[in-house]
């Protein structure tokens, strides 16, 4: 058993035995699982495949005179503004309006390498932003903020797809050819991270990682998380399970592992670099560890079909040979995630490790919720109902218009103190001092309409003096 302060101290004192997730499943074949756990300390892994659920927070820098950016555009690709006046997020797979095989991932790959792109901005100007457009090169240099924020990363075990049409589909896995003519599959096997550590013992909340070439964070459970699913004998899930939420510094990566893609008649993509070392703390994570691509499964779709049925099981040893028996036929096979780059990142790692310049960190909280995977159901929308969306955007605001938050935003436009913050820092109605002037009526940010005497949403202050205030003068 070994703790993860003890691994760090071995690695300060450039001591730690690192072995990559290839060279650790070898020693255990040569030596056994439990020779392997006394002598390896830490175990690195990665993947470079394409992450849709990827993209980048900037903050761009205000301008002079400021302005709130509503409607953003970089290189002609669409970021969305609704967070803050200079806030905006840049999704990988936003598309240019102009050319649809260019799009978010290629803009965060240019970002990455300090290329200048065209910022466009809009807005409806404001007193406090009263600027309507701007447009001016930017780079990474040029910008407060970029960041990598990926709600969905390092998918485990991802299913291989076929095509059992006839015709040809075109995929996010892939062109996949009729009649089951060929097998893609988007998983980097025995150097995958989350099949390294399948129950996610080591790996949490603020798990220090590589990610893109540079230092990054595990934030969150990944979107689509879920753990009932089907597993194989050794406890391993055969089907797409756990994700992670990734967070990583942009200006420090390298785009040798952030790259643009684009796949046809699905849209852009982005190919991301994840790393992620496993402490080898106990028997049951070495275990887990040893496992080859002749003992790690998959499943094979149809994405011909809705429900995308079960074709075959096979061993990622099956799929990396080039080929897979599929109803008595011998299909082609090949890999989205690029196996020599997941090698790369493992033993850039493990340097990292062994030169002291990246360690472990303890999970400030453990992703071992339950979860399941909820989908839409296929319901039928009249389209005559949307002459009443209006309406229904009316009762929504209103239900929103609960109570009081106590921000305070009302206290200091009233002239005759009738708003005002009492004792214990609520926001308190004092109906003697309000003369229902109306100057607070537009100010509430959550809507409220004040005042709103007869059925107050403050706590209601009686004052000592009625004739205290300029109004009762």
């Amino acid at each position: 058993m070994r703790t993860i302060d003890e691994i760090n101290e071995k690695i300060a004192n450039g001591e730690a035995v690192v072995l990559t997730a290839e060279e650790f499943v070898k020693m255990c074949k040569q030596e056994g699982v439990k020779s392997a756990l006394k002598k390896v300390d830490v175990v690195t892994t990665g993947t470079f495949a394409p992450m849709c659920s990827s993209g980048a927070f900037i903050n761009f820098g205000h301008t002079v005179p400021p302005m709130r950016m509503e409607r953003i555009k970089l290189a002609g690709v669409p970021v969305y503004g609704g967070i803050a006046a200079v806030d905006g997020y840049l999704g990988a797979t936003a598309e240019s309006e102009e050319d649809p095989t260019f799009g978010g991932g290629h803009v965060i790959e240019l970002l990455i390498k300090g290329e200048k792109v065209l910022l466009q901005a809009w807005g409806k100007g404001t007193d406090c932003y009263p600027r309507r457009y701007y447009e001016g090169l930017v780079d990474k240099h040029s910008i407060n903020d970029f960041y990598l924020f990926n709600p969905r990363n390092a998918y485990q075990n991802y299913s291989a797809a076929t095509n059992g049409s006839e015709r040809i589909l075109y995929t996010y896995m892939g062109k996949l050819l009729p009649n089951y003519g060929n097998v893609t599959f988007s998983t980097s096997g025995e150097l995958s991270p989350l099949l390294k550590d399948p129950k996610l013992k080591t790996i949490g909340v603020g798990t220090r990682i590589f990610l893109g070439g540079t230092i990054g964070y595990v934030v969150w459970y990944g979107t689509q998380f879920r753990t009932n699913v089907k597993e194989d004998d050794n406890g391993v899930p055969m089907v797409p399970a756990r994700t992670l939420a990734l967070i990583g510094d942009a200006k420090k990566m390298n785009a040798e592992y952030v790259k643009g893609a684009y796949f046809k008649n699905y849209g852009v993509t982005l190919f991301v670099g994840v790393g992620v070392p496993i402490p080898v703390i106990d028997e049951e994570i070495a275990f887990y560890l040893s496992l080859s691509n002749q003992e790690l499964k998959t499943e094979v779709r149809d994405y011909s079909k809705p429900e995308k049925p079960l074709i075959k099981v096979v061993t990622y040893s099956e799929l990396f040979s080039g080929e897979v028996e599929l109803l008595g036929k011998r299909v082609k096979t090949s890999s989205l995630s690029s196996i020599p780059k997941a090698r790369k990142i493992a033993l850039t790692l493990k340097e990292w490790l062994k030169n002291g310049r990246f360690y472990l960190t303890k999970p400030v909280e453990m992703l071992n919720e339950e979860r399941v995977l909820v989908t839409r159901p296929n319901e039928d929308f009249d389209i005559l109902q949307s002459v009443e969306i209006d309406l229904e955007i009316e009762r929504l605001k209103l239900s929103l218009r609960d109570e009081c938050v106590g921000c305070g935003a009302c206290v200091s436009v009233c002239n005759f103190t009738a708003l005002k913050i009492n004792e214990i820092g609520k926001i308190a109605l004092v109906r003697e001092r309000c003369t229902r002037c109306g100057l607070c009526g537009d100010v509430c940010p959550i809507g409220l309409l004040l005042p709103e005497v007869e059925d107050s949403r403050f706590d209601v202050m009686e004052v000592e003096n009625s004739n205290e205030g300029p109004c009762f003068k």
